[in-house]
């Protein structure tokens, strides 16, 4: 064995990066060498390429410091002038360098195979290689923005994702930049409350709160702009955007959806100038989301033309109530209805709770629910009624009525459709959820990109020379770009839900299954993506100024504000069965299920024959193929259900029971729903632009979002025999590669968002 180490051997040139990066990071292991030397045997070297390369690899005479040096100096002094060498794969490289030995001649097919199986060998493929022996960090290397950007009209990106609510955001956006908005951390909860009442009101004072209420009553602009500048409050503070939310949207819409015109003239002029600042009292204690099984009473008493609210007992006290603690002075009360001694289901009231010296009214007992894990500016309480009067008028009563001698009237004969009758009217409070869920992962990703692209940590360089940009490692790309792509795929579908719901576009179940299904997959994809772009800053992002921290714990309670997201996600799932129905005539749901599970389920597997069977990248990212991967899976998925279904309740299982025991099964059905529902909007949105970089970034995004949920899900669609293991393989790599692509764009991406500075705060982490 020859103890020759000539760093410039031509033969030895292809070898050098990984002879350097193999004992750099540490030291070789005698197993480690043979194994590299039976890879340069199989790939049929002769015995000169050995004699060069067997001095650098006996694990008993390791090259020393100044030698692996004079290796490095050989490998950057030979590519110094030539441009983009970081771009290379280190097999394109170690070819690109053995040329500058070789007067431009190339590797043998044979050399070329044996850098592969060396490479492979030692763990060293792709780019990174290349840009650790080459000191060049990649397309970042200045610190800014990748040099290869497409250059993007970041306005028309804006304008594009705010829709028809773009001037309502604009001025929102200002109202918010301004000092009396300005971030405050560290707040005892006192001082928080009194400040985001503070700020409510000055939102009330600009007519903000005016937003979606009838211009005959004072009120301004539609319920879409009221949506608009909800989406914005959220990226500011989610204290202020539950307060605004409660006073606004819940008790404010309840008093306009559920109440008539009496009601519209006496209250809502108080509740948009904040004068009577209210409560949304439905929540109890023991029942949580069961809103049918309230244990409030509101019992019509003819005698004093009065309905008469009452707790039973304190498990039935109304809980987790905004405004409640300190600052509302009535409450819209959801209560069970009881006159001529029969129930009627669930009604809303309208009860006065404090006096206008704040002090609580006779028969009404308020908590305070104390400190929480987050939103602690808000004064959330608790209630309880003891036999407390109110007027016979203060019947919510557009969907019932009770005359004078107590007789019930209602143009909903059923009880369980009035009840979804009602609640159905209080849709907008889900879509807000939604809206606000996917303001929360816009703040939480434009803080983490932008720190993503100053931010430098190790990398390949030596003493004063610059760390690699933490955006350029893959893995950072990895955590982030998937999620920004989700980011914008859910704001397309829920800008969607809004005008649908704005124009009533949409006939009212499909409209509240929607409303449903998006309000638990955006504020679930909200949080998964808050805790990345936490992690992702480092110690930096756990700083309460840099305000990940508490974005987290305050968006925390969206998983179950207007809805637990596992209830949702079964009413979800209730609503496709019923889907099914309609579809194969008007059978009913056990007639369905047991239709489904027989011939019905058969007919869905054909329906869309969509297998993607090759590795091409093509096929991968033609957006027809994957939309009909996300349909076929939602189809699949709800007639298996039914046929579980149907299987429990032929064996004698009652339905509600069947229904149990499949949730896990019901709550992938609606996954796949939602999934197939915003993925076909993000195509739409594609396919609606004109020609251009925007629209090639945006169809970027929309590739990025429906592979990488495909990714995710890709062993169930093998199972399933829709995708062969050759494209599950070439998924992930591209999934990577898209990610890489998509980081080049990364910051304009993240300022489409519109968000001003002042409105993000985190100035340590986002300063240019």
């Amino acid at each position: 064995m020859t103890t020759s180490r000539s760093v410039n051997d031509p033969d030895l040139l292809p070898f050098l990066p990984f002879i350097y990066l193999a004992w750099s990071d540490g030291e070789l292991r005698e197993a480690e060498v043979v194994a590299i030397g039976e890879e340069m045997s199989a790939a049929g070297l002769d015995d000169e390429y050995r004699l060069a390369f067997d001095g650098w690899l006996d694990p008993a005479n390791p090259p020393s410091p100044n030698e692996l040096s004079a290796a490095l100096d050989v490998i950057r002094d030979r590519t110094a002038s030539i441009d983009n060498v970081e771009t290379l794969d280190i097999e394109a490289f170690a070819a690109t360098l053995a040329a500058t030995g070789r007067q431009g001649n190339e590797l043998t097919p044979t050399e070329h195979q044996a850098v592969r199986l060396v490479g492979q060998q030692l763990g060293l493929e792709g780019r990174e290689p290349t840009r650790a022996v080459t000191g060049r960090t990649g397309p970042a290397a200045d610190g800014g923005v990748a040099t290869e950007q497409p250059k993007l009209d970041i306005e028309a990106l804006a304008a594009l994702r705010d829709g028809p609510r773009t001037d309502i955001r604009q001025r929102i956006r200002a109202l918010l930049s301004g000092p009396d908005f300005a971030h405050q951390h560290g707040l005892p909860i006192d001082q928080h409350r009194a400040r985001v009442l503070t700020q409510t009101k000055l939102l009330a004072d600009e007519g903000v709160g005016r937003l979606g209420f009838p211009g005959e009553h004072g009120g301004v602009g539609t319920q879409s702009d009221f949506l608009g500048a909800f989406s914005v409050i959220a990226n500011h503070d989610l204290s202020l955007l539950t307060k605004f939310g409660v006073q606004f949207g819940l008790f404010g819409g309840a008093l306009l959806r559920l109440g008539t015109d009496h009601h519209h003239r006496e209250l809502l002029e108080p509740m948009m100038s904040m004068d009577l600042p209210g409560c949304f009292a439905m929540t109890e204690t023991d029942h949580g989301s069961n809103v049918q099984a309230l244990e409030t009473t509101a019992t019509f008493d003819p005698a004093t033309g009065q309905f008469v609210i009452h707790t039973p007992h304190r498990g039935a006290g109304k809980d987790y109530i905004g405004n409640a603690a300190n600052d509302g002075r009535a409450a819209v009360v959801f209560a069970q209805l009881v006159t001529e001694g029969r129930g009627h289901g669930v009604h809303a009231f309208v009860v006065p709770i404090r006096s206008d010296d704040g002090q609580p009214l006779p028969g009404v007992t308020i908590e305070d629910d104390g400190p929480k894990a987050g939103l602690n500016g808000v004064d959330n309480g608790r209630l309880w009624f003891d036999h407390v009067g109110i007027p016979r008028t203060n019947l919510l009563d557009r969907f019932a009525s009770v005359a004078n001698d107590g007789s019930y009237d209602s143009p909903i004969p059923g009880e369980a459709k009035r009840f979804f009758t009602t609640i159905g009217t209080l849709v907008g409070g889900r879509i807000g959820v939604g809206t606000a869920s996917i303001s929360a992962a816009e703040t939480a990703l434009a803080i983490a990109v932008r720190y993503g692209l100053r931010r430098r940590q190790f990398g390949p360089g030596g003493p004063g020379e610059p760390e690699t940009v933490l955006l350029d490692y893959p893995q950072h790309q990895r955590r982030l770009m998937p999620l920004l792509a989700t980011t914008w795929a859910y704001r397309f579908a829920l800008e969607q839900l809004a005008d649908d719901y704005n124009g009533e576009r949409l006939e009212s179940r499909v409209l509240e299954g929607h409303a449903a299904g998006l309000k638990t997959w955006a504020s679930w994809h909200a949080n998964r993506t808050i805790q990345e772009c936490r992690e992702a800053c480092g110690g930096a992002g756990y700083l309460a100024e840099n305000r990940l921290g508490p974005l987290k714990a305050d968006a925390d309670i969206f998983q179950t504000y207007e809805g637990d997201n596992t209830v949702l996600a079964q009413l979800v799932a209730r609503g496709l069965l019923t889907n099914y129905a309609q579809q194969f005539n008007d059978l009913g749901l056990l007639g369905t299920v047991r239709f489904l599970a027989g011939r019905a389920v058969e007919t869905v597997r054909e329906a869309n024959p969509v297998v993607v069977g090759g590795a091409d990248e093509d096929v991968l990212r033609d957006a027809e193929n994957y939309v009909d991967l996300f349909r076929w899976r939602e189809d699949h998925l709800v007639a298996a259900l039914a046929s579980r279904l149907r299987n429990r309740i032929s064996d004698g299982t009652d339905s509600a029971v069947a229904f149990a025991q499949v949730q896990d099964h019901a709550i992938e059905a609606a996954r796949a729903h939602v999934e197939h529902l915003v993925v076909e909007r993000f195509v739409a949105v594609v396919n609606g632009m004109p020609e251009g970089a925007e629209r090639d970034a945006v169809q970027l995004l929309c590739d990025l979002h429906a592979l990488s949920v495909l990714e995710k899900d890709r062993a169930w669609f093998m199972e399933h025999g829709k995708l062969s293991a050759a494209a599950s393989k070439q998924l992930r790599k591209l999934v990577s590669a898209l990610c890489a692509e998509a980081r080049t764009i990364a910051r304009p991406l993240v300022d489409a968002f519109a968000i001003p500075d002042q409105i993000l705060g985190a100035e340590a982490l986002i300063a240019d």
